[in-house]
């Protein structure tokens, strides 16, 4: 028997209860939300290629340049736990439709910014759009497919993250160049509003099935304290969180500052600076995201933690080739360095996610993504930025910087301890 939702349908038993979603219905879906990722780490990261610029126009400090990056962050990490807690029990495709379009709208109004404050305005209300996407997208591709494909579907969805970054990055430092830093927001922005409505499209199939029966209804009627009772007596859930917010801390530090730090503390030029940051992330970003989650899932059947494993180790390598990249003045070191350290770095990328998808039950899958949204840009990019802005502007960005190793140091050990005392089978 099949059951049908915005065009694609989802398979029941004679009972009619859900036993899986059509393949080529879950791929679509897939599709839609990939394209719609990209478009926001494109508008994530255009900010990143114009700042100089901006610092320029509009004579900031270092301390106000990482105060733009944060603003997206505090708007996008405080809705998100209500964007979560709607996702769990309303449309989950209209939620994100309304959201696609709130950031793509924000996007282009950072362009016609006059002042510091009128910026940071238009980059909270993108955090704003943005949070209804990123805590809900998650669940929806959880019931898309089940739990043993979840690595690398997730680094499929997550690709975006390189790409989209590397695309803002390059796409920014030419639109900057040839029309100005106000041009690069107009391009990236007006396009989102159309694809608001080709999330309309997407499946929105019932909640946990891909589980066993009754694992979406078990916790439908709970309060959101109940809620969060529950997940914080999941230790896996716990302390990936944890990690995550060191993980968070570091890379978005470099994501922010990296162009700035090739410039003024090694010399480039600045659209050289974003076309090596774009170029190495793109492929780096390619290469570890597709890797982390197919050798992941190939090692499940090897270790039920091969997920937080393959994640916590390529996090302790990656110590070494990121301290080299900002420690080192020879182009020779750092750009070799910056292409490991990116490739280590994104390895995590899709099994990390899927460790936060599998480790927690079906019914709160969008909170759960929410409150691990709230609580590694609480705890990471959300403080890094600026924080190395203030250490810049004290002592040089050349020592600022250097903050960022430290941070994945302490996602590593995090990520290889919680690995090696996680439950046999943390997959509920």
């Amino acid at each position: 028997m099949w059951s049908a939702q915005h065009g694609c349908s989802w398979r029941t038993d004679v009972a009619g209860a859900s036993v899986g979603l059509a393949r080529r219905a879950a791929w679509y879906g897939l599709a839609i939300l990939t394209l719609l990722n990209f478009v926001n780490y494109i508008d994530r990261y255009i900010l990143a290629a114009v700042l100089p610029s901006i610092k320029a126009d509009l004579r900031l400090s270092d301390f106000e340049l990482g105060m733009l990056g944060n603003a997206f962050l505090v708007s996008y990490f405080l809705i998100s736990p209500v964007f979560g807690r709607l996702g769990d029990r309303l449309s989950r495709t209209r939620l994100v439709s309304v959201g696609v379009a709130a950031w793509s709208l924000a996007t282009a109004a950072s362009g016609m910014a006059g002042n510091f404050w009128q910026l940071f305005a238009a980059r909270a209300t993108v955090g704003t759009g943005e949070a209804a996407y990123s805590a809900i997208s998650p669940s929806l591709i959880s019931d898309y497919f089940p739990s043993e494909e979840r690595g690398r579907i997730f680094s499929v969805f997550f690709v975006a993250i390189p790409v989209g970054a590397a695309i803002g990055f390059l796409l920014g430092g030419i639109l900057d160049h040839a029309f100005g830093w106000r041009a690069a927001f107009y391009a990236v922005g007006i396009p989102g509003v159309l694809l608001a409505l080709l999330t309309l499209t997407v499946p929105d199939p019932p909640r946990g099935i891909q589980e066993a029966p009754g694992a979406a209804s078990a916790l439908a009627s709970r309060s959101m304290r109940e809620d969060l009772r529950v997940l914080a007596c999941i230790p896996t859930y716990v302390w990936t969180v944890v990690g995550y917010a060191a993980y968070t801390f570091g890379i978005g530090g470099l994501a922010i500052w990296m162009p700035t730090f090739l410039s003024r503390v090694r010399g480039m030029d600045l659209r050289q600076a974003d076309l090596l940051v774009g170029g190495v992330t793109v492929v780096a970003g390619l290469i570890g995201t597709f890797a982390g989650g197919f050798l992941s899932d190939r090692l499940l059947v090897r270790t039920r933690q091969a997920h937080l494993w393959v994640s916590g180790i390529a996090a302790v390598i990656g110590i070494v080739p990121t301290w080299l990249m900002l420690a080192s003045p020879s182009i020779r070191v750092y750009t070799p360095a910056f292409f490991c350290a990116e490739l280590l770095l994104f390895l995590s990328t899709g099994p990390i996610n899927a460790v936060l998808m599998n480790s927690v039950p079906a019914a709160l899958r969008a909170t759960a993504s929410a409150v691990a949204i709230f609580s590694i840009h609480l705890f990471g990019d959300a403080i890094s930025s600026p924080i190395i802005g203030a250490l810049s502007d004290r002592y040089g960005l050349a020592d600022a910087i250097l903050i960022v190793p430290i941070a994945v140091a302490a996602c590593g050990v995090v990520w290889t301890m919680t690995a090696a005392r996680a439950r046999p089978n943390y997959l509920r």
